[in-house]
């Protein structure tokens, strides 16, 4: 999959969070990827190769 994303991308990853939403916002990015839910507010912080593997799509691509 091509990195498409970027800073406020809302991306859909393969498993569901607890609350039951799978959209998330990316909110930090380097070689951690920090994503918000977009449900319950909830952050989780990722290595940026762990994300590039859970990423199902990107739903909204990052402003330029």
């Amino acid at each position: 999959m091509k990195n498409n994303y970027g800073l406020n991308s809302i991306v859909k990853m393969k498993k569901k969070h607890p609350c039951g939403c799978d959209l998330f916002k990316v909110i930090r990015v380097g070689v951690d990827i920090k994503i918000e839910c977009a449900n319950c507010g909830r952050t989780i912080m990722l290595p940026r190769v762990d994300f590039n593997k859970k990423i199902k799509k990107v739903i909204e691509e990052e402003e330029k």
